[in-house]
């Protein structure tokens, strides 16, 4: 089968999302389901990419580790986040993140900055700024997990229980009116919510795909927040309900 223009599209497509459904891929190219099943097909047959439960990614996307699958998604939303919240971070202050694509995408963006004391659960964001601009890096102890490289549990929060910082910065699972901040496992929810209360100023950080989001387990009620930093704003309802709260909401818009 000859090769298609459109067959460059779907790979930079790829490139940039990880994975996508057809009925996605459809509508960002404007064509019919039917149209991106015979693309889809003619990669495939070349070895171009992998169809595997209901969507397709490269061939190296299927090797990755989960963490850094995740790192891929949504990336230039996490990446806008990342770069306002470390500009709200000086020089010499101390933070503590929780484990996260989000917060390890803002440790990357605090490169430039100098003398900070880091608390963490977790090993990527300790390799990334231990040993550079004479920083301190703190990291809780315990089993690491095989899926993100964190620790948690009961001495993860213990530990960190001894610090006090300027800004304790965790990601979220979802951002909802009425249940507040969310997650989807039981451990890192309860290292969040360990993780607000170390901090004088309190900071969620996460992409606006997560509002309205039920999530699973709760983290915190959101009047234990202090400032939410997103991509984009929230909805009216969600922003009311901010509002009321008193929560600072900072975004690229």
């Amino acid at each position: 089968m000859s090769y298609s223009p459109r067959h460059g599209q779907i790979l930079d497509l790829l490139t940039k999302e990880g994975t996508m459904g057809v009925n996605d891929l459809a509508r960002h190219l404007d064509v019919s389901v039917e149209t991106v099943r015979r693309d889809v097909k003619a990669l495939a047959g070349r070895g171009e990419i992998v169809r595997m439960h209901g969507a397709i990614a490269l061939p190296s996307v299927v090797n990755e580790a989960p963490f850094e699958r995740r790192m891929r998604e949504n990336r230039e939303a996490k990446e806008t986040i990342a770069r306002l919240a470390a500009a709200t971070i000086r020089d010499g202050e101390s933070v503590m993140l929780d484990t996260g694509t989000t917060t390890s995408l803002l440790a990357r963006a605090l490169l430039d900055h100098r003398q900070l004391t880091v608390v963490t659960n977790s090993s990527d964001i300790a390799r990334t700024l231990a040993t550079v601009n004479g920083n301190k890096v703190y990291m809780a102890g315990g089993e690491l997990r095989s899926d993100s490289g964190s620790a948690l549990g009961f001495s993860a929060i213990e530990f960190i229980s001894r610090f006090s910082v300027d800004h304790a910065i965790i990601s979220a699972g979802a951002v909802n009116a009425v249940t507040g901040i969310m997650d989807y496992d039981l451990e890192e929810a309860q290292f969040g919510n360990a993780v607000l209360a170390r901090g004088r100023r309190r900071v969620v950080v996460t992409d606006a795909s997560k509002f309205g989001q039920k999530g699973l387990v709760r983290v915190c009620a959101l009047t234990d927040v202090d400032e939410l930093i997103v991509d984009r704003p929230p909805p009216a309802d969600l922003a009311d309900v901010l509002r009321q709260a008193e929560i600072r909401v900072t975004s690229d818009a």
